[in-house]
């Protein structure tokens, strides 16, 4: 019967090695949780095998997707059916498999949060009541909105403030700055704290993010993950923390409007596209960053 059921959700797919799967998204680009090494890392950390599948049509590779099971790699129904939930945090991060524009596959993984990118490419996807929250581009917003970030910007640094960014840090020092300003905000401690310092090592070369110091102390810090893509470059906003008595300083906006800013800068060096998530279109404050874009699920 499992034999069965697995030919059924993989029928017009193939398995194909993790080499393979990498070629293929580098070729249609995806996202930062399809990303070939945060792929690996993270499965690894896991200690769940991934089985890597691609949709072949006229000796062409169209479409390739890594899967634990009946689910989409890294999925955290996964970790959680399997005994590790919370080991690692991606947020519920933007799905977007390396996928042919013209290619039409059918997708019978489960898979949530899937990309509107794939409306017309997987004829399976059917819409998805919760959306997500993508990040406006500059001119976008209103002249006094931007006028007002650059004020608050300039207060804190006028107070001792200063951002550094993620490449500033070692791994295992912007882990720590991470989970204390967390722990500090909320008052319980950060999704895969017992693991952050090694999955930030792991995913060095994707790590983005800031944190704004007064006075040479921490003050809040936002963690983000990039990925670029051959059309696009995809950035997933994962979590932050700030310190309850520094709120004069609004220093979870001054964060959020330095880490877009260098997230466009990049993306138009790059020309390309930005697809910049702060996950579920779920909280006011991210709407004044974001637009709600439509998802789709299988």
């Amino acid at each position: 019967m499992l034999n069965w059921l697995r030919g059924f959700r993989e029928r017009g797919w193939q398995e194909i090695d993790a080499a393979l799967y990498a070629r293929i998204w580098q070729r249609f680009g995806g996202s930062v949780a399809t990303h070939p090494m945060v792929v690996e890392q993270l499965a690894d950390l896991a200690e769940i095998p991934v089985r890597y599948l691609g949709w072949r049509m006229n000796d062409d590779w169209q479409a390739a997707m890594p899967t634990w099971g009946r689910y989409l790699a890294l999925d955290k129904r996964v970790l959680k059916q399997q005994g590790k939930k919370g080991l690692f945090d991606l947020g519920n991060a933007e799905i977007i498999l390396p996928v042919a524009p013209e290619a039409r596959i059918s997708l019978r993984h489960h898979a949530r949060y899937l990309s509107e990118l794939h409306t017309h490419n997987i004829v399976t996807a059917k819409p998805q009541r919760e959306q997500l929250a993508l990040a406006r581009a500059p001119e976008d917003f209103s002249g006094k909105f931007r006028y007002n970030q650059r004020r608050e910007r300039r207060l804190a640094e006028a107070a001792g403030g200063e951002i550094r960014f993620a490449k500033d840090f070692s791994p295992a020092e912007f882990a720590a700055l991470y989970l204390a300003l967390f722990q500090r905000r909320w008052g319980f401690a950060a999704t895969g704290k017992a693991h952050m310092a090694e999955v930030f090592t792991r995913l060095q070369t994707h790590l983005s993010g800031a944190a704004l110091f007064i006075n040479d102390t921490p003050v809040a810090v936002q963690v983000l993950y990039r990925a670029e893509s051959p059309n696009w470059l995809s950035v997933e906003y994962i979590n932050g923390g700030v310190d309850p008595q520094s709120r004069d300083f609004s220093p979870g906006s001054v964060l959020s409007y330095a880490n877009t800013q260098a997230a466009w800068d990049d993306a138009r060096a790059l020309e390309k596209p930005l697809r910049y998530s702060f996950g579920r279109a779920d909280r006011d404050y991210k709407m004044l960053w974001c637009h709600a874009r439509p998802t789709l699920q299988t």
